[in-house]
C-alpha cells in the first residue's frame, strides 16, 4: 500500500506570513522571492522543516498557489526535494458559492482515494464537509495559524494521524 498523502501550502504554514512585519519569527531566514513573475514577495522559512516534514512517513506534495514555483523558491530553503504539486489552473482563487475552498476539489481529485492530510492557513468546516462526502479514504484537513506557522503540536498532530491509518507499521 502507498504511503498516504501531504498536502502542504506555503503561505500559512510554511510562510508565517501574518506574523507581525517588523518581528521574524524564530529560526525563520527571509529570502526575496517572485512566486509570479514581477511580484517579489517576502517570504519567512525554517529550514527545520524540511527534515521534519520528511520524517513523517507521508509522500509530499505542494497545494499552494506557488505550485510548480515551490521547488525552485521554497523546497531549498527548507530541505525539501523538488515535489509533485497539485496544478490549481483555472480554478486558482475561484469562489463557490457553496463556501467550499478553491484548492478543496483539486486536491480530492489529486489524491484519488488516497489516505491524506491538508495542511493550510485557509480551511473552513466547508471544506470538511466536501472531503467527507466526496473522499473515501482517511483525510485530515489540519489548520494552521498564519502567524506562527507550523509547530510542534501541528507536527504532533500530523505524526498522530499518520500512524493511525491501517498501514502504518
Amino acid at each position: 500500500m502507498s504511503r498516504p498523502l501531504l498536502f502542504l501550502d506555503v503561505d500559512g504554514p510554511l510562510n508565517p506570513y501574518a506574523a507581525q512585519p517588523e518581528r521574524r519569527p524564530e529560526g525563520y531566514r527571509t529570502i526575496r522571492a517572485a512566486a509570479r513573475p514581477g511580484h517579489p514577495l517576502r517570504v519567512w522559512l525554517n529550514p527545520d522543516h524540511g527534515p521534519a516534514l520528511l520524517a513523517l512517513d507521508y509522500e509530499l506534495c505542494w497545494a499552494t498557489t506557488w505550485m510548480a514555483a515551490a521547488n525552485r523558491w521554497i523546497a531549498p530553503v527548507v530541505g525539501l526535494p523538488e515535489l509533485p504539486y497539485v496544478d490549481f489552473g483555472r480554478g486558482l482563487f475561484a469562489e463557490r458559492p457553496d463556501g467550499v475552498h478553491w484548492k478543496t476539489e483539486a486536491i480530492v481529485e489529486y489524491a484519488a482515494g488516497r489516505a491524506f492530510a491538508w495542511v493550510d492557513d485557509e480551511q473552513s468546516p466547508a471544506d470538511t464537509l466536501y472531503v467527507r462526502a466526496r473522499h473515501p479514504g482517511p483525510a485530515l484537513l489540519h489548520h494552521v495559524n498564519p502567524r506562527v506557522g507550523l509547530r510542534e503540536a501541528d507536527f504532533t498532530a500530523l505524526a498522530q494521524f499518520r500512524t493511525s491509518l491501517p498501514d502504518a507499521g
